[in-house]
């Protein structure tokens, strides 16, 4: 039985339990710990987030630090993330032709609509940013590349739901429901109406759900260099930007750009 953190499992009937390794899968469980801003972790943090024994975290912990992903603050008695885990990041992105052809084009829109415009894709049980534009014109929000996503209450994680086959959206619904505990039915039941925002709009939204004062919109696209699905958002403070701005104004745009990536 697997024994990794379910956050960051596909859903379990995809995983062919003879070919996983589980004892990798604990170790990425180990790195994505860290949030975005925080530097330093102790063995009760990675305890906590990944539910793993201490004894494990103690195992993988050094094991990290033997390989260059995590680094040991001595005066902290704490781990923090080390230049392994930078090189993979910067792999990633050196080689994502699409985000450097994406990128312009969301400096352009961002400036056009007075909101923020990022680009992300899955991960795990999670939406993660790849870039963000802030506009330069507008006070507006956004995350830095890196940050994390709920697949269920971000308009970015509710789109690429929108995309996925029936079979596997409902599997992969009913994996985040369990993670979220009792909010899981609600939220999955808000998720199963942004499918039908998609067939309607070619979009996806999440107003003041994902934050009080935030409204999102989000459109996927077909990556074509690797297959696999991206997601452009954009989000601005819900106090000063309503709900139809983002449906008669950004919609339209966002849809246009994530057909010309696409």
């Amino acid at each position: 039985m697997l024994k990794a953190s379910n956050r960051n499992l596909p859903p379990h009937d995809a995983i062919d339990e003879r070919k996983f390794v589980v004892a990798l899968a604990r170790g990425l469980d180990m790195l994505r710990a860290f949030r975005p801003g925080e530097v330093l972790l102790g063995n009760r943090d990675f305890a906590e987030r990944t539910g793993l024994p201490k004894a494990t975290v103690n195992r993988l912990a050094y094991t990290l630090t033997t390989l260059g992903y995590l680094r040991f603050d001595e005066a902290a008695g704490k781990y923090a993330l080390d230049t392994g885990v930078l090189s993979l990041g910067f792999a990633l992105l050196a080689g994502a032709d699409t985000l450097e052809l994406a990128r312009p084009h969301m400096r352009e829109l961002a400036r056009e609509i007075g909101a923020a415009v990022s680009l992300g894709c899955r991960d795990g049980m999670d939406m993660i940013y790849l870039e963000t534009i802030r506009s330069e014109t507008a006070l507006t929000l956004g995350l830095a590349p890196g940050s994390r996503l709920s697949m269920l209450t971000s308009s970015m994680g509710r789109a690429y739901l929108a995309v996925q086959e029936p079979a596997t959206r409902a599997a992969l619904l009913e994996e985040l429901s369990d993670a979220a505990g009792a909010d899981g039915p609600a939220l999955v039941k808000t998720a199963e109406q942004a499918v039908e925002d998609f067939a309607r709009d070619g979009c996806c939204y999440s107003f003041r759900d994902w934050h009080d004062d935030v409204n999102a919109i989000a459109a996927p696209f077909r990556d074509v260099r690797n297959g696999r699905w991206l997601v452009l958002s954009s989000s601005g403070p819900a106090s000063s930007m309503g709900e139809g701005y983002f449906r008669e104004v950004i919609g339209p745009k966002l849809r246009a750009l994530a057909g010309r990536l696409a």
